[in-house]
């Protein structure tokens, strides 16, 4: 059996796109090792049909942590049998590009985002400058690249000549799931439920405008579900404009535990702002998990998120941050429940063609080669 050694920065239980990754090299034969990193704050890895390795380092953030976690990486790498390296996200890429040079092991790359535009790195010339080194160094040699949208490989294209593969980041049909009821949960059952979940709750999310705009919101309770960097700012913000019996805060979640949340709510927000060239062309994942789950969205009009709301007719687009304005359009939407029906049901047409199923297809003609 031929083996893959998959690798991504993060802990290894919430990322779905790297979860479904190994299961279609499980499916393609493939024995699969997952590497990644254990944090203090952790969740216990689940039962999954591949093996998982996470490494306990020194430094969780800064410099020193990502300077130690590529040499680890290069090391396992280096002494561990593989036939074939999936990297993901550029800040695993070179310890799998320099074990790919010197074992000739083949390579593939997946590129979450466009990561050296994320809001953490524009203003901050060093760390950008280094990532983007190791980008146009590695990049144009590589043979099959992955990312996540038509624009960003559109960017890929014009600036390093690859042809890059668009596998989108949609979750997998949610036929088996057995939905729980609002008491069960601890949700009140008479009140709407606006949702906003995500690993990466970050800065110019929009998530300080939308927990100031529910001093406006008449007769719903916010859902925050997942972390972030600006989480503890925000549950500063709660506490001081008095807003804890209207937000609650949940940590991140297994995948299969958070889908019970989704499809209770009324609303899914996932409104970024277009403040860098990252979130310009994002498409995010929590996107299509509400879709899958039946649950009208709220989205900023970025190029990608608005042409799947357009196109499927699954919610609406907002007009701005201002916090009163995104107000007035959860009210709008939560008071026209004609409305949000329409939307319901476009989101269960929509699922049966935007599921893992129909885009893993995409995925597997990428792979088939290598398992061989």
């Amino acid at each position: 059996m031929k083996k893959a050694i998959v690798s991504v920065i993060n802990d290894l239980v919430t990322d779905q796109r790297v979860n479904k990754n190994c299961n279609t090299l499980v499916e393609l034969g493939f024995e699969v090792c997952l590497v990644g990193r254990k944090k203090r704050d952790s969740l216990p890895l689940p039962e999954r049909n591949y093996r998982m390795h996470r490494m306990n380092l020194l430094f969780e953030k800064g410099l020193f942590f990502y300077a130690e976690y590529n040499f680890r990486l290069f090391l396992y790498l280096i002494f561990h049998k593989s036939d074939l390296l999936f990297s993901n996200d550029l800040d695993t890429l070179m310890p799998n590009y320099l074990t790919h040079k010197l074992k000739g092991i083949p390579i593939v790359y997946d590129s979450h985002e466009y990561f050296t535009e994320t809001p953490e790195l524009v203003n901050r010339k060093f760390p950008q400058g280094v990532w983007k080194r190791i980008e146009k160094w590695t990049f144009p040699k590589l043979k099959d690249v992955i990312t996540v949208n038509k624009s960003i490989a559109r960017l890929f294209k014009e600036k390093y000549g690859n042809e890059v593969h668009v596998v989108r980041n949609i979750p997998p049909a949610h036929g088996s799931v057995h939905p729980m009821t609002k008491s069960q949960l601890g949700l009140l059952e008479n009140t709407s439920i606006i949702l906003l979940q995500g690993a990466g709750i970050n800065i110019q999310r929009g998530s300080e405008e939308l927990v100031e705009a529910m001093q406006f919101v008449e007769n719903a309770h916010l859902l925050i579900i997942g972390g972030g960097d600006v989480i503890e700012t925000l549950k500063a913000m709660v506490e001081e404009i008095e807003l804890s019996e209207r937000i609650t805060f949940i940590p991140k979640l297994p995948f299969e535990k958070l889908q019970q949340y989704t499809m209770l709510a009324d609303i899914g927000l996932t409104i970024d702002k277009d403040t860098n060239i990252n979130y310009r062309y994002s498409l995010p994942n929590k996107l299509f998990d509400y879709i899958q789950s039946g649950v009208p969205v709220l989205a900023s009009p970025l190029v990608e998120i608005a042409q799947i709301i357009d196109k499927y007719q699954v919610g609406e687009c907002i007009e701005n941050h201002n916090p009163e304005s995104l107000a007035t359009k959860i009210n709008s939407m939560i008071n026209n429940k004609g409305q949000l029906l329409i939307y319901k049901q476009n989101c269960k047409e929509a699922a049966k063609v935007l599921n893992w199923e129909n885009e893993k297809e995409k995925l597997i003609e990428i792979l088939a080669k290598y398992a061989e």
